[in-house]
């Protein structure tokens, strides 16, 4: 099977309100509504308020308690409970990797995550931000509106993933003798198979042994590829045709590549991530497609 990336093209860019962007905005929508949720798992005060500052309707309608979608199964709660437990368990991984003390983050492809403001970084941490200038640029400006303080000392850098971003991170300080905690959160769809495996293949040269690395894993992408199916019909729902965003080619099992390079893996399925926090998992044709997306927590030994 051949890559077949319908409208993304090399270089290709975006902001919060197009394209790969608008799931940036779509993810910080869900956030938010995850943080009203009653015995909340996750706690984002900044995420309805950069959803807002994008300004796209339809984001901005859920988080008025509306049902843009017009689906009579709508029910905010299954997306509430599907964005808490995933950004649980990368919370977990940054907090659990500094109370072992680390003391350097990186975040790729950033988006609208706050982890740098609303997490309990340790006196000393640095965190990075990598992320497309228009995104970051855009994140900054609400923020000091806001009045937002990073917890840790943030590092935000302007690159794009698909070029020689390890090289720009050295440059802004990264130290990479030392050990370091990574996030590829709701990242590897939209990247080629090939960017995919060079994404871990830098991640692993720039990891010292201690290091721990958070990712999520589609085990089948042809779900994406079906725009007549649930994920399909949902997304063109929000005007976003998620089969020309993502990449629908061949590519190696994330946690095999990990584990070829000396990374001791563990995972876990979203839907034993809803059982580990106590939330039923809804057995909705959108939610059941996703069920088996696997969690990657990956440690480099010392």
């Amino acid at each position: 099977m051949s890559e077949s990336p319908g409208q993304r093209s090399d270089g290709d860019s975006w902001d919060l309100s197009s394209g790969v962007g608008a799931t940036a905005t779509m993810v910080a929508t869900s956030r938010a509504l995850a943080s009203r949720s009653p015995n909340p798992l996750v706690h984002d005060p900044y995420a309805e308020p950069l959803v807002r500052a994008v300004g796209l309707p339809y984001f901005i309608r859920l988080l008025d308690g509306e049902n843009p979608s017009g689906d009579p199964e709508h029910n905010p709660e299954h997306s509430a409970n599907f964005m808490g437990v995933r950004t649980k368990f990368y919370d977990d991984v940054f907090t659990g990797a500094v109370e072992a003390g680390v003391r350097q983050a990186v975040i790729l492809a950033a988006g609208l995550d706050t982890r740098a403001y609303r997490l309990p970084w340790p006196a000393g941490t640095r965190v990075y931000e990598l992320d497309l200038p228009a995104v970051l640029e855009f994140k900054d400006h609400i923020l000091q509106q806001l009045g937002a303080q990073p917890s840790g000392e943030r590092r935000a850098i302007a690159v794009d993933l698909r070029d020689d971003w390890g090289s720009v991170l050295r440059a802004a300080g990264f130290d990479p003798a030392a050990p370091t905690v990574w996030s590829a959160e709701g990242l590897l769809p939209y990247l080629p198979g090939d960017a995919q495996d060079l994404l871990f293949d830098r991640i692993t040269e720039l990891s010292a042994p201690g290091s721990s690395l958070a990712a999520d894993i589609m085990p089948d992408m042809t779900v994406f590829g079906d725009t007549d199916g649930a994920v399909g019909q949902q997304w063109q729902r929000m005007s976003v045709s998620v089969n020309e965003l993502v990449y629908q080619g061949d590519r190696r099992h994330a946690a095999e590549h990990l584990e070829e390079q000396g990374w001791q893996v563990q995972g876990r399925t979203l839907r034993e991530l809803h059982a580990d926090n106590q939330r039923s998992y809804p057995e909705r044709a959108m939610f059941t497609a996703f069920a088996d997306m696997t969690f990657v927590h990956a440690i480099k030994p010392r």
